[in-house]
């Protein structure tokens, strides 16, 4: 076999964990402290003709004043499907279901919501970790499928660092846009 064809795809690793970046990031955006978003909904699925649907796809959402977001149900047979999925999602919001709508009073930001919050931006984030460290494990079996097909050992352990110090920086990232979200929550 060609040396080459013993490379690792760090380029391939580097993509699928700034993907697990980009969807704490995501995650981050619906943790709106205290104004109301329509991205507050964005990452909540509903069980929908036999498939899992993002809200935004089943209705219109509105943000109609600062402490209200609307959701306007086009199928009549979804809106229990809906308003059980946001109860579900662990956003902290009781919705309020009026004929097509589903209005989500978004609370005042008390003391203990800020917390439940910080707890929520802390399960996106070890769920972050938890994809980066399984690309991590997938680069790992890479380099153990090579070595069966004649990789030196001292390419291993070059391959085996890279991939480590991709995992670290991706970690340490997450770390970081953790402790600003935890601070952008807190902020009174």
């Amino acid at each position: 076999m060609a040396n080459d064809e013993l490379e690792i795809d760090t380029d391939d690793l580097q993509r699928r964990m700034d993907g697990a970046m980009n969807a704490l990031k995501t995650e981050f955006a619906s943790l709106r402290t205290g104004r109301a978003s329509a991205s507050i909904v964005e990452p909540i699925q509903v069980e929908a003709y036999g498939q899992m649907t993002p809200i935004n796809q089943l209705g219109t959402v509105n943000v109609p004043e600062p402490r209200m977001v609307v959701i306007n149900v086009w199928d009549k047979a979804m809106i229990s499907k809906v308003e059980k999925a946001i109860r579900e999602s662990g956003i902290g919001i009781n919705p309020v279901t009026d004929g097509p709508l589903i209005r989500l009073p978004i609370p005042e930001l008390n003391e203990e919501r800020r917390k439940q919050l910080s707890k929520v931006a802390a399960t996106y984030a070890e769920n972050a970790k938890v994809a980066i460290r399984n690309v991590r494990r997938d680069g790992m079996d890479q380099i153990k499928k090579a070595k069966s097909a004649g990789m030196s050992e001292d390419d291993q352990k070059m391959w085996s660092e890279e991939v480590q110090d991709l995992t670290d920086k991706a970690i340490a990232a997450v770390d970081r846009v953790l402790e600003a979200k935890q601070q952008e929550i807190m902020q009174v």
